[in-house]
């Protein structure tokens, strides 16, 4: 069979295959501590439950709007305007099925064939293979620990050319859990606005922050800015409600009524009865989301101290998200045979960090029980040694 080209152009999800593969070897009784996960391990709220299941059983089980229940978009506008000081009106927002797919209908509503679209590396490592579905031009910048894995204006504004359309930028960041200062952000809306290109900022991880960090939204800086920003978010890392696949995209009502068009086509309304358990994140107390947080704060300590104390590796601390990742380059090993040697050696799942833009690292994420991080710290540090 001739498949079509567009196909080979794209990298499988690295991240998915590993997951898969520790999934597979617990099945089969063996004892994995997988760190791979890009998903809390709590359960899903038990009020945003409730409200799904009372929608299911009053019979929201039929089609709906391809951009979403209406009083969702109002909520989401809502939202946007009380904690991110963004001007949206329901007609701004589409809801989408999940995070991802919300960035995948942007690319295909802006990106032409020749344009350019600037990700910072470490990079979510589905931003790139968007772009190229869509016909663009993937210009990766690459950072480093020495700018705490954020792009500088100065990098951003070097890698802008008359072709360039889109900026990508995502705090708190998969995979490093970086988060840009609101001096920062100040600094990269000045060369978006001076260039008039396009920014969409991934907030996926907007909630989960740490030691006094500061989320700063970039649209929020004034009209002009807001005129060049477009929103992707959702309720899976906030809420823990990876498996309902409820994201939205909200920017100039033009490009979320070209996202609309194209949605319409290709996977219609999101699932009718779980938007309304979205509704009820939104709107019900925040607390689920500080208990989660307080966990993930605990953890990120324990691993970041165990990472950092094993002789080779080297990890900066990060402000945001539940991820951490570590420089292994003084192993010699690239991430794919690290990551495939520790799984194989010591069943230990971590992410190699060649799929994020970045083979000198692996991600770890801290989404799990402390027992687990502690047997598998010790087992990293046992594979570590031998080969210092």
């Amino acid at each position: 069979m001739k498949l079509a080209g567009r196909v080979s152009q794209v990298t499988p999800s690295i991240t998915l295959a590993i997951a898969a593969k520790a999934k597979a070897m617990k099945a089969d009784g063996i004892d994995v501590c997988s760190f791979s996960a890009g998903e809390p391990d709590f359960d899903t709220p038990a009020h945003i439950k409730a409200a799904a299941q009372t929608a299911l059983e009053s019979g929201k089980t039929k089609y709906g709007p391809a951009a979403g229940e209406p009083k969702l978009r109002e909520a989401i506008a809502n939202k946007l305007k009380t904690d991110n000081g963004l001007d949206y009106k329901p007609e701004n927002v589409i809801v989408t099925n999940g995070g991802k797919h919300s960035l995948f209908n942007l690319m295909l509503a802006l990106i032409d064939a020749g344009d350019e679209v600037i990700i910072p590396a470490p990079y979510w490592l589905s931003y790139p293979e968007m772009v190229t579905l869509a016909g663009g031009t993937s210009v990766i910048v690459t950072t480093n620990a020495s700018t705490g894995y954020k792009i500088t204006p100065e990098m951003l504004r070097k890698a802008i050319t008359p072709k360039t359309k889109l900026f990508v930028l995502n705090s708190p960041s998969n995979p490093t859990g970086m988060v840009y200062s609101p001096e920062e952000i100040k600094a990269l809306a000045e060369v978006i606005v001076e260039a008039d290109i396009f920014v969409v900022s991934d907030e996926i991880y907007e909630k989960i922050l740490y030691d006094g960090a500061k989320h700063l939204t970039i649209g929020s800086l004034g009209e002009k800015i807001f005129a060049k920003t477009i929103i992707s978010n959702g309720f899976a890392k906030a809420y823990s409600m990876t498996g309902w696949r409820i994201g939205y995209l909200a920017g100039p009502a033009e490009l979320i009524k070209a996202t609309i068009t194209i949605q319409s086509h290709s996977t219609s309304n999101v699932c009718t009865f779980a938007q309304y358990g979205a509704i009820a994140a939104l709107e019900s107390s925040q607390d689920c989301v500080q208990e989660m947080l307080q966990a993930f704060t605990k953890r990120r300590k324990v691993m970041l101290e165990a990472l950092n104390s094993i002789p080779g590796l080297s990890c900066s601390k990060p402000d945001g998200a539940f991820y951490l990742f570590p420089d292994i380059s003084k192993t010699g090993l690239k991430s794919l045979d690290f990551s495939s040697a520790l799984l194989e050696e010591h069943q230990v799942a971590v992410i190699p960090g060649v799929a994020f833009g970045a083979d000198k690292n692996i991600r770890l994420s801290y989404a799990t029980d402390m027992e687990t991080i502690q047997k598998g710290m010790e087992r990293l540090e046992k594979f570590v040694k031998a080969r210092i």
